[in-house]
């Protein structure tokens, strides 16, 4: 983990941000229970590559196929293998509107084989291991998860835990600090 320092790019405001994108982050961050949600302030300096990563993103959480209970349980084990509290602390909170308790999340960070997963989950959490892991899912994974997801979750996982693993290493790279609550 890399230790909280100075951020590489200062989180920015209505100037450096533009209109459109600054007013998305005040809305990201109210909805948020924020002040600064500072990943939206910083990567919201990309101009409009921010409004095209917002979409993509919206696409797979909240809007994806997946039940929100499930998009939580990828985002926190991705956010726990790349251990990226800034991920961890924003979907604790989601998460726990869509279900997951204090001992699910003990359970997600343990993994896969911790005790009490229904076989569906057991093989979403494998999978996003061996993704984040090893950047590939081998066929007796693929086909445990296959038993329980079609083929448009299928993809839809894939993509999640490449967004929120390449977000987490955005986080890392950036410095980005850990919102205030």
């Amino acid at each position: 983990m890399v230790s909280e320092s100075r951020p590489r790019i200062t989180p920015g405001r209505l100037r450096e941000l533009g209109p459109l994108n600054w007013a998305a982050w005040q809305v990201l961050s109210k909805a948020s229970g924020t002040p600064d949600a500072q990943v939206f302030s910083t990567l919201g300096r990309s101009g409009r590559l921010f409004r095209g990563w917002l979409h993509f993103s919206g696409m797979l959480m909240p809007g994806g196929r997946l039940r929100r209970y499930e998009t939580e349980l990828v985002i926190l084990r991705v956010a726990h293998l790349r251990d990226c509290e800034y991920e961890t602390d924003h979907h604790i909170r989601l998460g726990k509107r869509a279900g997951i308790t204090p001992e699910t999340l003990d359970r997600i960070r343990t993994g896969a084989e911790a005790d009490g997963w229904p076989d569906a989950h057991r093989a979403l959490l494998a999978a996003v291991d061996q993704l984040v892991l090893t950047r590939d899912i081998d066929d007796d994974t693929w086909a445990r998860l296959a038993a329980h997801y079609d083929e448009r979750r299928l993809i839809e996982i894939v993509l999640l835990v490449n967004q929120y693993e390449g977000l987490a290493a955005t986080i890392t790279t950036l410095r980005i600090r850990r919102d205030e609550f």
